[in-house]
């Protein structure tokens, strides 16, 4: 079982990401996606910098995938993933089917992110004709959900897919075509100020009741409570999930990700969800809960 770092979903000054990415390179993460996928503006490193980067981290011998935005909306954006798909060094996470239809024109391996839906065998048996190496599950699907498609993937002959599983951070629950950020800053989306950078964590929402609701993002709408299903590393192995994603929204991901390893090591359980975080989904529950 393999752990990942996803893309980092909020916006931090470049002098941050890179001295967070100085110390990924000595974490347990095995594999690691880079760039840019909330939002198209959020322009603090360009992708001569990301890449450079991946090298850092491809030298301290962790495997490198660059992810594209989730949201296209403009054909400088569409540019852009085309541009990331054809970087000719590195795999790359597809977010959108635009970015999809780049990796099989080129004949790349295919792999998607979670936002790319995909709820089915049949489904990633489509993708899978067109070069899917491996995907990540949606994040509202359940454990039996999962099952379920593992089986019938072995039933169509399906037996080189990898799976990822989402198992730690705040849950990318949706995009806009709006930014709430800059509505929240009442600002308009193109006179934005870049205000995500003022808010390291996104803008939390709560209930009436002062309940976690949701986490604004620019243009994307996470959890209000953070996912964690660590504690179901045997379960996913058991059903052939050869990797857990975990997402960061403050440096302690790092302390996430060795806890984790530790355990793993050991073949031993992992501290359980905890308040304030949440794991419904993965029951087949709402998602909110815990």
């Amino acid at each position: 079982m393999q752990i990942t770092l996803g893309p980092l979903l909020f916006f931090w000054p470049k002098a941050e990401v890179l001295a967070f990415y100085d110390k990924v390179a000595e974490s347990a993460f095995d594999r690691v996606y880079l760039g840019e996928v909330v939002c198209s503006k959020r322009r603090e490193l360009k992708l001569d910098e990301w890449l450079n980067i991946a090298k850092l981290l491809q030298a301290k011998g962790k495997e490198v995938v660059l992810s594209t935005l989730t949201l296209i909306e403009a054909e400088s954006e569409l540019a852009q993933v085309s541009k990331v798909c054809e970087n000719g060094a590195f795999a790359v996470e597809a977010n959108d089917m635009a970015a999809v239809h780049y990796l099989a024109k080129a004949g790349v391996p295919v792999i998607t992110g979670p936002s790319v839906n995909l709820y089915s065998a049949e489904a990633l048996q489509v993708l899978h004709r067109s070069g899917l190496k491996r995907w990540v599950l949606p994040v509202e699907l359940s454990f039996d959900h999962l099952k379920s498609i593992m089986v019938r993937l072995q039933e169509l002959g399906i037996n080189d897919l990898e799976t990822e599983v989402f198992s730690y951070g705040y849950l990318p629950l949706a995009y806009s075509a709006r930014c709430f950020t800059a509505r929240a800053h009442e600002l308009s989306k193109d006179s934005c100020e870049f205000s995500c950078i003022k808010t390291s964590a996104g803008i939390p929402l709560a209930t009436q009741e002062g309940d976690a609701l949701f986490t604004i993002n620019g243009i994307q709408t996470l959890s209000g409570s953070c996912l964690n299903i660590l504690d179901q590393w045997q379960a996913m192995d058991s059903a052939g999930v050869k990797a857990m994603r975990l997402s960061g929204h403050s440096e302690n991901i790092l302390n996430v990700a060795d806890e984790l390893a530790h355990a793993m090591a050991l073949g031993s359980d992992i501290m359980t969800c905890e308040n304030r975080e949440c794991n419904g989904y993965w029951a087949g529950k709402p998602g909110i809960i815990y």
